[in-house]
């Protein structure tokens, strides 16, 4: 996905506002699908948001996928791929992350106390962006192991991001609606699935 004229034109706007000392993504970059991962985080935090603490132990519309659990899902995944693209960055040596692990972290995460379940989805999405402004063009040309997936190109981890937090966000059962999901990603999201 490639940014519209309209966006382009706010991301120069904002360039210029920020200054010579702001930090941005690098030219290569895939920033239509960086925007789609950007704007689904927000989708995400305002929906979760709106839910109150004891509303956190409700269920959501994945099937027997309590909110709590969904959440630090959302949370972890960020973090996880954070992990996976800092690694690959510095030239780490790069583990694929076990699924049973990432099960057991997400069991124990749904255990938090509610401001430090919603600290997490916030901090690890910051991480997350960090971690991808500091790609360089050559950086986005490298791969990582993600979880129950072959190499993957850091390319395409934001369209991965993308899906995960906007189907989160809808999962979360709470007014998230299909039409606010970006055109492009709508096939690919449904209600109650993974």
């Amino acid at each position: 996905m490639s940014l519209t004229a309209e966006e382009q034109a706010a991301r120069e706007a904002l360039r210029a506002r920020q200054g010579a000392g702001a930090r941005y993504d690098a030219a290569s970059a895939p920033a239509g699908d960086l925007l789609l991962a950007r704007r689904g985080a927000a989708y995400f935090a305002r929906k979760l948001a709106e839910l109150s603490d004891a509303d956190l132990d409700a269920p959501s519309l994945r099937e027997g996928v309590r909110r709590r659990a969904l959440i630090a899902e959302v949370g972890y995944h960020a973090r996880a791929l954070a992990q996976q693209v800092g690694a690959v960055r510095a030239g780490d040596s790069v583990q694929p992350i076990a699924p049973e692990a990432h099960r057991a972290e997400i069991a124990q995460g749904a255990t938090l106390p509610p401001r430090a379940l919603r600290s997490l989805v916030h901090h690890a999405a910051i991480h997350l962006d960090v971690e991808w402004r500091d790609l360089t063009d050559e950086g986005w040309t490298l791969s990582a192991p993600l979880e129950g997936q072959a190499v993957t190109p850091l390319r395409q981890t934001p369209r991965l991001r993308a899906r995960v937090v906007w189907q989160g966000a809808l999962d979360l059962g709470n007014g998230g609606r299909l039409a606010d999901v970006p055109a492009d990603l709508r096939k690919n999201i449904t209600f109650g699935q993974v």
